[in-house]
């Protein structure tokens, strides 16, 4: 069974919740480790690029950087 995972990030100086499954918390964790950033910046960069909820947004940029990384 998958679960959602509320977890607390800071945007702009503001807190939010934000509900993903574990496996892309996980995949956030990674890609900002990659980065050499916090994963709270990643969100940050992610909040400001976005169209949609921030929720949908961070899943799709997860699943475009591992669909990306694996065709090069």
């Amino acid at each position: 069974m998958v679960s959602l995972r509320k977890r607390s990030v800071t945007i702009a100086g503001h807190s939010t919740s934000v509900s993903l499954e574990d496996t892309f918390w996980d995949a956030l964790h990674e890609i900002a480790a990659a980065r050499g950033v916090g994963v709270g910046d990643l969100v940050a960069e992610i909040d400001a690029a976005r169209d949609g909820n921030l929720s949908s947004a961070l899943r799709v940029y997860a699943l475009d950087y591992f669909r990306n990384r694996s065709a090069t």
